[in-house]
């Protein structure tokens, strides 16, 4: 399974950036998919979540209202579109693949760089 997530990028705080994930590898569509991050100094977190289908998504607090998941199965990708972007969302994003059945994440993207400059 691979996972390539790209656009990250260097952005002043307020604004947006969309991040795509592309997966190839096992039948997408059978698979919820997230996003987590990694800022400088701090453990990888949550940041977003779709079931499988996509009729559910799930989101930390800390971007709840600011971010948003999608998929789409036909193009095998899952994107996470972020506005309001703040500095404290500087980190690396990563995109996962889940393990079907639980909240663990068996498979993990290269990670994209965004920067929130204040």
């Amino acid at each position: 399974v691979q996972l390539q997530a790209s656009g990250g990028g260097l952005v002043q705080a307020g604004g947006s950036l969309r991040l795509p994930c592309a997966a190839s590898g096992r039948t997408f569509s059978n698979y919820a998919m997230g996003w987590f991050r990694q800022a400088p100094g701090k453990e990888r977190e949550f940041v977003a979540a779709i079931s499988y289908r996509g009729g559910s998504t799930y989101y930390a607090d800390s971007v709840k209202g600011r971010f948003t998941i999608s998929r789409d199965n036909a193009k095998n990708t899952v994107c996470l579109q972020m506005n309001g972007l703040k500095p404290e969302d500087t980190a690396v994003y990563y995109c996962a693949s889940g393990v079907r059945g639980s909240d663990e994440y068996d498979y993990w993207g290269q990670g994209t760089r965004v920067t929130v400059s204040s």
